[in-house]
C-alpha cells in the first residue's frame, strides 16, 4: 500500500510538474510578442517608448486576442523570429516587422507589446505599445469583411488608455515630457482602404458607386487629419507616417488579375499615388499648424518599387511570387498557413505571402527610414527624430 500511495504522489508530482511547464512555455510565447533582445538595452540611448498604428504590415498580435479572420498566429508563420524561438506571434511574416526592426535600431530594449495582449500591463508599456491590427483602416468600414479588426478610430482611443496609465506609471508631469519629447509615435495605414473596402469585389460596389476616388480620398484624409490631431492632443509630438506602398504590385494582386510576371494593377497603384500626394500635402500642412510637432513622411511606395523592380540588385531572386501561400503561378491567394507551401530561401524572397513582405525585405526598408535621405524620409530620417 505505501508503495502504491508514493507512485500515486510521484505521478501527481509529474503531472503538476508539466502543467506548470505548459503554463510557462505558452506565458513565454505570450510576451515573446513584446519582448525584444537585451543587447539593444539603451543603444544609443535617447528613444523613450514606440507608439505603433496601423494594419497587418505592423500588427505585433492584437489580432490574436479578436475573433477575426484576419489572423498570423499559426504556422509557418514567425518562423524566423528569434524572440519567439521561430513560433508565431501573430505577425504577418516569417520574422520582425518594420516597426519591430526601427525599435531595436532607435535603442529599445524591447519591442512594442500588443495592447490587448494580457502582459500589457505596467513598467511592460515604457517600451511602447503596438496597436495595429490586420485589416484595419484609416475608415471604419475598411477591413468589414475580416469581421473584426481595429481602425484607426479604435486604435486612438486605445491610445487615450494608455496616456492615463502613463500618468499612473510615471506621474503627470514625467509622463507628458516622456511621450512628447523621447517617444516616436508611427502610422502605416492606408491599403486596407483601397484593398478591402474601395477595391473589394462586391462590398465596394455601393461606395464606387456614391463616391469617385477623389472623394474617397477626401475622406480617408479628413478621417486622418482628425485621427493625427486626437493624438497630438495626448502630447504626441514625433510622429512618422509611411504612405500607401505599390498595392497593385502585392502577388495576391497579380495573381487575381492573371498579370504576368512584370505587370501591375494599374487602378490600384494610380489610386495609391493619388493618395500619397493628398498625404504629403497633409502633412506639410499638419507641420506648420500644430506648434511643437513634427510629422515625417515615408516615402514606403518608392521604397517597396525599388525592390520590386531592382530585386536581383539586393541579393532576392523573385519580387513576384509569396515565399509561403498557395493558388495561381504567384501563390497569392491564400494567406499564410499550416497547408501552405513555403520556399526555402526565405531571405530570397520580397514577399513572405501573398500581401506582406518578407523580414530580409522589411530590413532594407527599415534601414531607409532610419538613416536615408530626403528623397525616402523627410524632413528627417528616424535616427535624427529621436534625437530631435
Amino acid at each position: 500500500m505505501a508503495t502504491g500511495a508514493s507512485s500515486s504522489r510521484r505521478d501527481m508530482d509529474l503531472s503538476i510538474f508539466f502543467f506548470f511547464s505548459f503554463l510557462l512555455t505558452l506565458t513565454a510565447f505570450v510576451e515573446a510578442a513584446g519582448r525584444g533582445v537585451t543587447d539593444n538595452n539603451n543603444k544609443n540611448g535617447g528613444l523613450g517608448a514606440s507608439f505603433i498604428f496601423g494594419d497587418s504590415l505592423v500588427d505585433a498580435g492584437n489580432n490574436n486576442y479578436l475573433p477575426t479572420l484576419s489572423r498570423a498566429n499559426m504556422k509557418p508563420n514567425g518562423i524566423d523570429f528569434k524572440a519567439s524561438g521561430g513560433n508565431p506571434t501573430g505577425r504577418f511574416t516569417n520574422g520582425r516587422t518594420i516597426g519591430d526592426i526601427v525599435g531595436e535600431e532607435l535603442g529599445s530594449a524591447n519591442y512594442a507589446i500588443p495592447f490587448l495582449a494580457p502582459n500589457a500591463r505596467g513598467k511592460a508599456l515604457l517600451a511602447g505599445v503596438n496597436y495595429a491590427s490586420g485589416g484595419g483602416g484609416i475608415m471604419n468600414a475598411t477591413g468589414r469583411i475580416f469581421v473584426n479588426r481595429l481602425g484607426m478610430d479604435v486604435q486612438v482611443d486605445f491610445f487615450n488608455t494608455t496616456r492615463k496609465q502613463f500618468d499612473d506609471l510615471l506621474g503627470k508631469e514625467k509622463a507628458k515630457e516622456y511621450i512628447s519629447k523621447k517617444s516616436i509615435f508611427s502610422i502605416t495605414i492606408g491599403a486596407n482602404d483601397f484593398l478591402n473596402n474601395y477595391l473589394f469585389p462586391l462590398l465596394s460596389v455601393g461606395t464606387r458607386l456614391t463616391q469617385t476616388p477623389d472623394n474617397f480620398i477626401d475622406d480617408m484624409i479628413d478621417h486622418l487629419r482628425d485621427q493625427l490631431t486626437r493624438l497630438y492632443q495626448l502630447d504626441a509630438r514625433k510622429f512618422v507616417i509611411g504612405n500607401v506602398g505599390p498595392i497593385g504590385c502585392i502577388p495576391y494582386q497579380k495573381t487575381i488579375n492573371q498579370l504576368n510576371e512584370n505587370e501591375c494593377v494599374d487602378l490600384a497603384n494610380k489610386l495609391a499615388n493619388q493618395y500619397n500626394i493628398r498625404l504629403l500635402s497633409l502633412l506639410e500642412d499638419l507641420n506648420k499648424k500644430l506648434p511643437g510637432a513634427m510629422f515625417v513622411h515615408a516615402n514606403v511606395y518608392d521604397l517597396v518599387m525599388e525592390l520590386i523592380t531592382n530585386y536581383d540588385k539586393y541579393g532576392f531572386k523573385t519580387a513576384t511570387k509569396a515565399c509561403c501561400g498557395n493558388g495561381g503561378q504567384f501563390a497569392g491567394i491564400i494567406p499564410c498557413g499550416p497547408t501552405s507551401s513555403m520556399c526555402e530561401e526565405r531571405d530570397k524572397y520580397v514577399f513572405w505571402d501573398p500581401y506582406h513582405p518578407s523580414e530580409a525585405a522589411n530590413v532594407l526598408i527599415a534601414n531607409q527610414l532610419l538613416y536615408g535621405d530626403v528623397k525616402v524620409i523627410s524632413p528627417v530620417n528616424l535616427s535624427k527624430l529621436r534625437d530631435m
